[in-house]
């Protein structure tokens, strides 16, 4: 770190599905902004802009990174709060928040695609929102492109 700001090479770890070690995930140079691995993932596929304004499927070659992984993106997801009045109702479920990141990695157009009530679609869009610019944009080949992405937010009570 120098004057709050992160500098150097910084290793991301995060535990895999199958063994209880934790394992780099992300090799990523603050100082140069630059990522230096990633653990791939599984291919999926992604509503991209091909060409401005014209949206189609497809797959891409990089997907969309959280600059830390998941274990940081989770430490910003973990502030959401359960409604206190969805929690009296008994409203639970999946809330799914689509937003857009675009070619410079910024998240835009946050919006509800998927609605459980109770206060809880506002509170996970407000999580959502909340969350730094830290992605790095999606690339087919070597040129980045913009996806809309969909992130889940649950909502359980606890029995």
């Amino acid at each position: 770190m120098d004057k709050g700001k992160k500098v150097g090479v910084w290793e991301y770890y995060n535990y895999s599905r199958n063994t209880d070690q934790p394992m780099v995930v992300q090799k990523y140079d603050h100082t140069n902004n630059k990522l230096l691995y990633y653990l791939p993932v599984e291919p999926q596929t992604y509503e991209v802009e091909k060409h401005p304004g014209d949206w189609m499927m497809s797959q891409v070659d990089q997907p969309p990174i959280y600059i830390g992984g998941t274990g940081v993106l989770s430490s910003y997801i973990s502030q959401m709060k359960y409604p206190e009045t969805a929690q009296q109702a008994g409203v639970q479920g999946k809330v799914i928040v689509s937003f857009t990141i675009d070619t410079l990695g910024r998240a835009t157009g946050h919006k509800v695609t998927k609605s459980v009530g109770g206060g809880c679609d506002q509170e996970a869009l407000r999580t959502c929102q909340s969350i730094p610019n830290q992605w790095l944009a999606p690339r087919i080949g070597s040129k980045a492109v913009a996806v809309r992405y969909m992130m889940p937010f649950s909502f359980k009570l606890d029995k």
